[in-house]
């Protein structure tokens, strides 16, 4: 092992997480009849520290702390809403959405199914132009219990659903911009760690009903992303949900969409890497870097559309094979036969006869 190997792992974790918040979780913790000492201590946080003003904590203590304050106080809404979210309540929604064909319907499905838990707050998803945006309007009194509660609140539900976005589609999703409803906090700092891109505070009360909103930006494309995810993998996820954040997702998945698309769409130019480059507005050289970043290779994506779109003609079409082949993007009949064998087992005439 090098040492600067060694140096990087013994490097302490970044604590980058406002401690407002952990005072905001053992302030729940009091007005639901909980003790926070013991909380606390769990996390590694002492009555001192929490006190102190512009303190930091781990992203692992606030995972601790909030988890337990959960579940001590049965409450996944950490007494922010008029009503509990008892236990399990955010892996219900999570599940609910698992079954969508894409990540749009998933957070439409997210969002609405959220309302039947509380109505203090009211969650959409909308889109304007090539932006889709997650917007939070407050319909309850989130500040009754004090501007650190609102915040943390507003923030909890954001970093959730984003963290989920991502998870779904096992892609990282950069945020075109974020705003909040309230003034720019002393810890202002710590929300580029949180909500990385462009951010914007004080944001203006909504004109026809008077409440705020808070809202999150990005690229609508991902809307259309299949979820990546099935029932195991939930049931993986939920046993640590908690630390679920965007930062985890060093790969944007949103080329690998484009270039299916490039493919499925446009057979006919896009045999070559500069033919789908040109599509895109790229170089070669650049979508090779791109897809290898995201972990994915063009010719193993090549093979998928094509192979797709063959099986699907053989089956749903009495098309020549020969017509098949072009169709899907290959030269022609005899190397398509011969692809086709070594892929699927049998050449193309023997898989469209075992369909009957």
């Amino acid at each position: 092992m090098s040492a600067a190997t060694s140096a990087a792992r013994a490097k302490p974790p970044l604590a980058a997480t406002p401690m407002t918040f952990a005072r905001s979780i053992a302030a729940a913790c009091e007005r639901g009849g909980v003790s926070p000492a013991d909380l606390l201590k769990l996390a590694q946080i002492t009555p001192s520290q929490l006190q102190r003003p512009g303190g930091r904590i781990t992203a692992r203590q606030m995972e601790v702390l909030s988890g337990a304050a959960m579940q001590a106080l049965d409450d996944e809404g950490l007494g922010a809403f008029s009503r509990r979210l008892p236990w399990g309540s955010y892996g219900m929604l999570a599940r609910a959405s698992l079954s969508s064909p894409s990540l749009g319907v998933a957070l439409k499905r997210w969002c609405r199914h959220h309302g039947l838990l509380t109505d203090d707050l009211h969650l959409k998803l909308t889109t304007s132009g090539d932006t889709a945006i997650i917007t939070l309007e407050e319909r309850g009194d989130l500040g009754r219990h004090g501007a650190e509660s609102r915040e943390f609140s507003i923030v909890h539900v954001l970093r959730n659903l984003h963290g989920l976005a991502c998870w779904y589609v096992d892609s990282r999703i950069p945020l075109q911009g974020a705003r909040f409803p309230f003034a720019a906090p002393p810890h202002a700092d710590a929300y580029r760690h949180m909500f990385p891109g462009p951010l914007r505070f004080d944001a203006a009360q909504t004109a026809s009903t008077g409440s705020s909103q808070a809202e999150l930006r990005f690229d609508a494309r991902y809307l259309a992303l299949p979820l990546r995810r099935d029932e195991k993998a939930l049931q993986q996820m939920l046993q640590r949900a908690l630390p679920l954040t965007v930062l985890q997702y060093r790969r944007d998945r949103l080329l690998v969409q484009q270039v299916r698309q490039a493919l499925a769409t446009h057979p006919d130019t896009t045999h070559s890497a500069d033919g789908i480059a040109r599509l895109l507005n790229m170089s070669a050289r650049t979508l090779h870097r791109q897809l290898k970043e995201e972990g994915a290779s063009l010719q193993v994506l090549k093979d998928e559309v094509r192979f797709e779109r063959a099986k699907e003609l053989l089956n749903r079409s009495d098309k020549p094979i020969k017509q098949i082949a072009l169709e899907s993007g290959f030269q022609n009949e005899k190397s398509f036969g011969r692809a086709f064998k070594t892929r699927e087992g049998v050449p193309p005439h023997a898989f469209r006869e075992s369909r009957e």
